[in-house]
């Protein structure tokens, strides 16, 4: 029984890859033109994209819509048995609508596909019939290869949602590329959960002003440790005669030393670790965390372009935050 399970998840798996594996030819050879159109097409408009699909194709077109929205494409979905009844005033002339219907029969689709013809805004499809009501009447009609569903029965969509969605996807990324949408980005319209907190930057997290433990080159020994348990981070930053950032005094580099002669005469310059690692504001939490794991520090200098230390992360901020 086991093994008859086993062999059905592969068969699927195998089924559904063939399908992409078919879908990457057609993008590399016909689909390649009429989708560099599509996404020319979505670019130039001033408006939204609307996405629409019924069943699975309308499943499909929610994740899309939601794909293209978080990736710098306003998008939103309208379910098509509703727009006839009101929804149509969702869309707007200066709009693009994509259309999702394996078919291309879909007649829940008719009233949206009219509407777009009758106030000429942009239809693109996804269909796998060029010769369908929705392939003709789209402006650009993404016409996906023949493909054998994964289902036994040739009826569950399967196979041809998976191409859908890898087609969806290929869509939002080179709109996203296009656009130039960065890192940065992201994170406006992810803000929440653990990737907007990998996507935050340190200058949002980090201490700053009266917290930092700042002291000159000259400070003495006994001061240097008496900041350094004062202000609770481990380590004090040693900053030159212009503020500029010097060195950095641990608890590490304290054991290390504690052999040297000179005793309380001995000042920051004398015990510091020169040129420590530092990290600018706009450096990400997550390269943050890289950073203290790989060099095992528990505590890292930001600096400005002047190498002015504005700030200090500590390793248990960016846990706290949920970084890892």
């Amino acid at each position: 029984m086991t093994d008859d399970i086993r062999a059905s998840a592969l068969r699927t798996i195998a089924t559904e890859r063939a399908g992409l594996d078919t879908l990457h030819a057609a993008l590399a050879d016909g689909l390649g033109a009429p989708f560099s159109r599509a996404v020319a097409m979505i670019l130039a408009a001033t408006g939204r994209v609307v996405v629409s699909g019924m069943g699975k194709s309308g499943h499909v077109g929610r994740k899309l819509a939601a794909t293209l929205a978080s990736t710098g494409t306003p998008a939103h979905f309208v379910h098509p048995a509703e727009a006839s009844h009101g929804d149509l005033g969702m869309v707007r002339p200066e709009d693009v609508v994509i259309a999702l219907s394996w078919s291309g029969e879909t007649a829940e689709l008719a009233a949206l596909v009219g509407y777009t013809r009758r106030f000429r805004v942009g239809l693109i499809a996804f269909t796998a019939n060029p010769e369908s009501t929705l392939g003709r009447e789209a402006d650009i009609p993404l016409i996906l290869p023949k493909a054998t569903e994964a289902c036994p029965n040739g009826l569950a969509p399967t196979t041809s949602t998976t191409m859908q969605i890898a087609l969806g996807d290929a869509l939002a990324v080179a709109l996203l590329e296009a656009r130039g949408f960065s890192r940065q980005d992201f994170f406006v319209y992810h803000p929440g959960g653990k990737l907007g907190a990998q996507l935050k930057t340190v200058e949002s997290i980090m201490h700053r002003g009266g917290e930092l433990p700042l002291a000159g080159l000259q400070t003495a020994l006994p001061d240097v440790i008496a900041l350094i348990s004062q202000k609770g981070f481990g380590c004090a930053i040693i900053v030159d005669e212009a503020g500029r950032l010097a060195g950095v005094v641990t608890d590490g580099d304290l054991r290390r030393k504690a052999t040297l002669s000179g005793g309380p005469a001995l000042q920051a310059r004398h015990v510091m670790t020169t040129a420590p690692r530092h990290v600018r504001p706009d450096t990400l939490a997550a390269e943050a965390l890289e950073l203290v794991n790989r060099l095992r520090i528990t505590a890292l200098i930001v600096a400005d372009a002047d190498q002015i230390p504005v700030g200090l992360v500590h390793v248990h901020d960016l846990l706290a935050m949920g970084v890892a």
